[in-house]
């Protein structure tokens, strides 16, 4: 058996999930291998939604440009009952939320990540499957098999599994993975239909009985390209009795979710379903894939242990209502990631890590908890008001502050607090380019970034003291920008200095006075300070760097 040494982080699965993991990893220079079981990437177009949060995420990465060109946009639903057309659903968010809804196979998602990896100097290490590991207070020891047969021993500092629903990482690791499946099958199929209904929205189309149960159900999800979606319909009797014959984990625990082996819906059993509940009449054709799909929800209860860590579907499983479990995965890979490489570079604060799991866990169980009430009793169930029910299915309202490393409330109660998500503003100006910025302009492939805004002469109030305060603490990982008021003054600071032109980022962030914003590697507010204040800062750093020596 060979043995190396080789990475800091081996990272399991190269799904959307792993592929979001080793690239933050390789962006932040943390030596990272990827494996993947698989001889190459699935043309299936399993996850299809993406989230405006998960746009937002690329565009912090650098990778958004290569996702704009090749998704289509995702307008709204049309929602056809008994073959009655019922109210439109305009996807719809506030106007200062810079993306909206997109759809994209996950093939081609999982293209663009590879690629963006790629140009780091790291590939997949196709046909390679972790058969075991073991870990101690240094690191982890993993035996890996290739496609050929050998066996290889690879030590690293951390193991993060994103091998999905049946992951090895999470059975070695022995973590609980509690919760139940649906009865139900479903069909999936990636076909061409040549109905006139409107560009970008997707097709719910359902039959209700005379009991008032919905007894059959037809969701088509647009897809790059005339005509394509990625279709999902009740399974017909005969694949479901093959699935039947053919389930022995039934009866043995074993999760049951996702893609099933045996025979494939054929055209023909999509063009029933269409003859059935299509609003338009139309033929499918150029059928790209199909296969019959099971649902579990499960979630596991914790997202690690010691050295080893799971993510996306390794740590939770549930309906695809309203597509969070991809988005939700790689919003998990996109939070441990800057939380590992401080912990691989030796400044990360002792419990930085524990907080994976206290971010991370109360999310995944609130997603699970929601789709599996969406699936049951529909999202028309849901109390909550239209507009806010929009921007938690965007994943808008995701939030930490209950996060152990984020700072207290403010005093100043209007905007975003501590654990918030920063929000974008446009109308930032320089003196040099001659157009308005946005202030993700400011944060992308940046790491922890400190915001100053000054209303009322920034040399007063020292920007250029707190700025240091925050480099030196944090052993050089935070960058300052300083955003001032039309009216304010900058003094003689050296820091990069933005006008708040149009009073954008002042209304976004709720403030009128003097104010300090830490923005978090993942986008989200590490501390909020009205007035700023060093001493309280210092504070913060202490609970995410190690104290410099």
């Amino acid at each position: 058996m060979a043995h190396t040494r080789t990475p800091d982080v081996l990272v399991v699965g190269a799904g959307p999930v792993g592929l979001t993991a080793a690239a933050e990893l390789r962006r932040r220079k943390i030596a990272c291998r990827i494996v993947d079981r698989l001889p190459a990437r699935l043309p299936y177009a399993k996850a299809v939604g993406i989230q405006p949060r998960t746009l937002e995420i690329w565009d912090r990465m650098g990778l958004v440009r290569a996702v704009l060109d090749a998704a289509v946009p995702m307008r709204g639903q049309l929602t056809y009952l008994n073959g009655v057309e019922q109210p439109r659903i305009d996807l719809a968010l506030p106007p200062e939320v810079p993306y909206g809804f997109a759809a994209l196979p996950q093939y081609e998602t999982e293209r663009i990540l590879e690629e963006f990896l790629t140009g780091f100097g790291t590939r997949i290490e196709r046909g390679t499957e972790l058969l075991s590991f073991a870990q101690d207070a240094d690191g982890v020891t993993s035996r890996l098999v290739d496609p050929s047969g050998a066996e290889e021993e690879v030590r690293s500092r951390y193991l993060v599994g994103c091998d999905g629903a049946h992951s090895a990482v999470r059975k070695g690791l022995g973590l609980g993975f509690e919760g139940g499946a649906f009865p139900e099958e479903y069909m999936l199929a990636d076909v061409e239909v040549g109905w006139d209904l409107p560009h970008g929205y997707g097709v719910r189309a359902m039959h209700r009985a005379a009991d008032g149960s919905v007894d059959d159900v037809l969701v088509c999800i647009p897809l790059p390209g005339p005509g394509r979606y990625r279709m999902s319909m009740t399974v017909p009797a005969e694949l479901s009795a093959t699935r039947q014959a053919d389930r022995p984990e039934a009866g043995r625990g074993q999760v049951a979710h996702g893609l099933e082996g045996g025979p494939a819906p054929t055209l023909a059993h999509i063009q029933t379903v269409l003859d059935r509940l299509s609003p338009r009449p139309t033929s499918a054709r150029a059928m790209r894939w199909s296969s019959v799909f099971r649902i579990s929800h499960r979630l596991v209860d914790r997202y690690g242990r010691g050295r080893v860590l799971v993510a996306g579907d390794a740590a939770h499983i549930h309906p695809p209502t309203g597509a969070q479990g991809m988005n939700t995965g790689i919003q998990d890979a996109y939070n441990l990631a800057w939380k590992l490489a401080l912990a691989v570079e030796g400044i990360a604060a002792d419990r930085l890590l524990d907080s994976y799991d206290a971010e991370r866990h109360p999310v995944g169980a609130e997603v699970v908890g929601r789709t599996v009430r969406h699936a049951t009793e529909g999202v028309q169930a849901d109390p909550t008001d239209p507009a806010i029910l929009m921007q938690r299915e965007a994943q808008l309202l995701v939030g930490y502050r209950d996060s152990p490393i984020v700072g207290q409330p403010d005093d100043d109660p209007p905007g975003p607090q501590a654990g918030d998500r920063a929000p974008d503003c446009t109308g930032l100006a320089t003196e040099i380019a001659r157009y308005p910025l946005r202030l993700y302009d400011l944060l992308r492939a940046r790491e922890h970034v400190l915001l100053l805004y000054g209303d009322d002469g920034g040399a007063a109030w020292g920007f250029d003291e707190l700025a240091a305060i925050a480099t030196t603490l944090s052993h050089g990982r935070v960058e300052t920008c300083v955003l001032l008021a039309d009216r304010a003054s900058a003094g003689t600071t050296r820091l990069p200095v933005y006008r708040d032109a149009r009073g954008e980022f002042a209304r976004a962030y709720g403030t009128r006075r003097n104010a300090a914003f830490l923005v978090r590697p993942d986008g989200y507010l590490g501390t909020r300070l009205t007035p700023p204040d060093g001493r309280r800062l210092a504070g913060h750093l202490a609970q995410v760097f190690q104290p410099v020596r």
